[in-house]
């Protein structure tokens, strides 16, 4: 069937088809009524109570955001968590990313551990998606990714803490240096060594493990026979404390610990007063040490009838800069979320502020020295330049 158009119809026509498209395109780039947020942290295994307290800090935010009615272009839409359980695995961790894509996530807080999230970066990289992690490997951000963003001090900053608290406030010289194989801890223990032999101090007693390892009668014997002062280590907190369980056993106590951030957990706790000092570097500063921190442990505890394990307050804040660039992009398209990322310094409820360097660096990261003291972990300093 031919149509025969008046030039007046034409233009009508062709007025009526831009419309259209006008509205078609709309259509496209509209906010959806749901927005899906991914976590993946390790929620069952060794440090599930650390992937647990991340998590919690994530659904601590998205409740509050929803509650108060977010909208976007001024339309309302709603905050949903896609949690994942990545076994604190690389191989894991890309299948739970791989998951995440199917289901369409906007934006990832994840993965605790470095070596995970240096694995799944790609995946996420792929689709545009931006993947804030806790991990402090530096790798992660050198990777040439613009959807990798760290929420806290990388190591790098952490072994110059190590090296320079060791030197300036133990007298202890002679040094076992420990790490559980992953590339946190070898990274780390391997910064801490050059740090610690600028600070004159001897490394008698080295050794790597795996992540897993929980004997280490053996060890303990060599750290006794070298007559080692410090204890400088990047091993888990239960792996801490099975090694101070093998150094009580052969009555060699009178040693500090020196550890990184991974011990700085309400579980290390309970190896206080085995040996005379138990340290740990994090970049995780405690929520108590921030003016918003009381704030923050009252609905945390109200919520989960428990102390937060680790650093759920970063996990928390990242959400709340997360939304914040949602709605400042006016859009959740995932490219868009991560060029407002790369731009923004976000207000953060309890730490003050999100802000990220063009590597995806933190810029307001600090790192703190924290001794356990009276069931609690006290801080003895903290620096942005060690």
């Amino acid at each position: 069937m031919q149509l025969n158009l008046s030039r007046r119809g034409a233009v009508r026509l062709l007025a009526l088809s831009a419309v259209l498209s006008s509205a078609l395109l709309q259509g496209c780039d509209s906010v959806p009524s749901v927005i899906k947020i991914g976590v993946a942290q390790p929620l069952t295994g060794n440090l599930s109570a650390l992937g647990q307290d991340l998590l919690n800090g994530v659904n601590l935010a998205v409740e509050e955001l929803n509650k108060e009615g977010f909208k976007v272009k001024g339309k309302p839409v709603t905050f949903e968590v896609v949690a994942v359980d990545d076994r604190a695995n690389a191989e894991t961790g890309k299948e739970v990313a791989k998951q995440l894509v199917d289901a369409g996530v906007v934006a990832v807080i994840g993965h605790l551990n470095s070596g995970v999230s240096i694995a799944a970066a790609p995946i996420y990289a792929e689709k545009s998606i931006a993947e804030l992690c806790i991990c402090t490997n530096p790798k992660f951000t050198q990777l040439g990714f613009d959807t990798t963003f760290r929420l806290v001090g990388n190591d790098n900053l952490q072994a110059k803490a190590i090296g320079s608290y060791s030197a300036s406030q133990f007298k202890g010289v002679k040094v076992a240096l420990l790490d559980d194989g992953t590339p946190y801890g070898k990274d780390l223990a391997a910064g801490a060594g050059v740090e610690l032999k600028a600070g004159k101090k001897e490394i008698v007693v080295q050794q790597s493990f795996d992540d897993k390892t929980t004997k280490f009668d053996e060890v303990a014997a060599k750290i006794k026979d070298a007559g080692v002062e410090v204890i400088v280590s990047t091993l888990n907190d239960f792996q801490i404390l099975a090694l101070l369980d093998a150094l009580k056993a052969i009555n060699y106590t009178d040693v500090k610990l020196l550890g990184g951030d991974t011990i700085k957990t309400t579980l290390m706790l309970k190896g206080q007063g085995i040996i005379s000092g138990i340290y740990a570097t994090s970049p995780s500063l405690e929520a108590r040490e921030f003016t918003a921190g009381g704030a923050f442990l009252d609905k945390y505890r109200a919520k989960y009838k428990i102390e937060p394990a680790y650093a759920g307050h970063y996990t928390y804040d990242a959400m709340y800069v997360l939304a914040a660039a949602i709605r400042r992009a006016e859009s959740a398209k995932p490219k868009d979320i991560v060029a407002m990322l790369r731009k923004i310094d976000g207000y953060a409820p309890v730490t003050g502020s999100m802000k990220w360097d063009a590597q995806g660096e933190q810029r307001y990261g600090v790192i703190g020295v924290y001794s356990a003291n009276g069931g609690l972990w006290e801080s003895q300093m903290r620096s942005d330049n060690w």
